[in-house]
């Protein structure tokens, strides 16, 4: 038990430091397009891992995160636009936005469970976009928001007009971020969030506050996805309404289940592939056009032969066994 237990470890452990160090080093190897592609990966990564807080470490399936994001996102505009260039105040202020609107949406949300709870969130999501599109003083409505100034880091500093450049601001906070939900996994909270997964009627019954719980994790995944919608506008330095639609949700959604319910690097990995296969390999080929169809294919493949998604993929024991003298 023990000898598996620390096989598993190494081989995180050996897989964790390849991607940082692939991600690292790809602005030196990789051109522009390929870099904003990347820096898109990473913010959909992002969004993909505050829908897994929900689904799979509190066990709700949700599709209105992309209300959240298009919530950061939009805030994250007005700001850069009529306050400040400063990227951290973005992230910021797009977070407390986001969350500030999933209290309320949140509390209803919190009291229905199952295929309920994911309807909800579904028609959160649709109310969401509907607003972006209808909202035309704020929005500007299908057109978008456009004409948002280059991120700057921090006070004083340059602005990123770079594509590189971007991308390491993105990545920077990803990586804060994602060490922020880790630590967040192995605390009582977490382990009370997994409890309400498992069995909700016992940890009600033992005195847990349930709906208190769910709803401080629904407001903090969407003040994840809001900044995740803030880092978004850094990239594109445009956002629409398309950009917080039913597709997006779905392939947050698509990306946990095939990454692995309830892994945070799995779900990077899951958004990874869903993002690429829409975006690069659903273009290459005899397979131009038909990136919904391979994703539809991967999917299937992952539920039968991966049916702990990419998280339960095991490196071959010769890489991860010890050797003895």
């Amino acid at each position: 038990m023990s000898r598996t237990r620390s096989d598993g470890t190494t081989a995180r452990r050996i897989s964790m430091t390849a991607v940082v160090l692939g991600l690292v080093a790809a602005p030196f190897v990789l051109g522009p397009y390929a870099i904003g592609t990347l820096s898109r990966v990473l913010v959909f990564a992002l969004l993909a891992i505050s829908v897994n807080l929900l689904t799979g470490l509190t066990g709700l399936p949700t599709l209105g995160q992309t209300a959240y994001f298009g919530v950061g996102a939009y805030t994250a505009a007005i700001v850069a636009t009529r306050l400040t260039d400063v990227g951290p105040l973005q992230l910021l202020i797009a977070a407390v936005v986001a969350a500030l609107v999933a209290v309320p949406t949140g509390w209803l949300a919190v009291r229905a469970r199952g295929v309920a709870f994911l309807m909800l969130t579904l028609a959160m999501g649709e109310i969401g976009h509907s607003a972006a599109v209808n909202w035309k003083s704020l929005t500007n409505g299908t057109d978008g928001l456009s004409g948002i100034p280059p991120v700057v880091p921090l006070p004083g500093m340059a602005a990123l007009e770079l594509d590189g450049l971007v991308y390491f601001y993105v990545l920077g906070a990803f990586v804060v971020l994602f060490a922020a939900v880790s630590l967040l996994g192995s605390t009582p909270f977490a382990l009370a969030l997994r409890g309400i997964r498992d069995n909700e009627r016992r940890m009600s019954a033992i005195g847990y506050p349930t709906r208190r719980y769910a709803l401080a994790v629904y407001c903090g995944a969407g003040a994840l996805a809001g900044v995740a919608g803030g880092l978004w506008v850094s990239v594109q330095r445009f956002v629409s309404p398309g950009d917080a639609g039913f597709e997006i949700a779905a392939l947050a959604l698509l990306a946990v289940v095939t990454g692995g319910s309830g892994s945070m690097w799995g779900a990077c990995a899951g958004a990874a592939l869903v993002w690429l296969t829409r975006d690069w390999l659903g273009n290459l080929g005899a397979v131009a056009g038909r990136g919904p169809l391979l994703l539809g294919l991967f999917f299937v493949v992952a539920v039968y032969a991966l049916p702990r998604g990419l998280a339960g993929v095991r490196l071959p024991p010769q890489l991860t066994r010890k050797r003895t003298a």
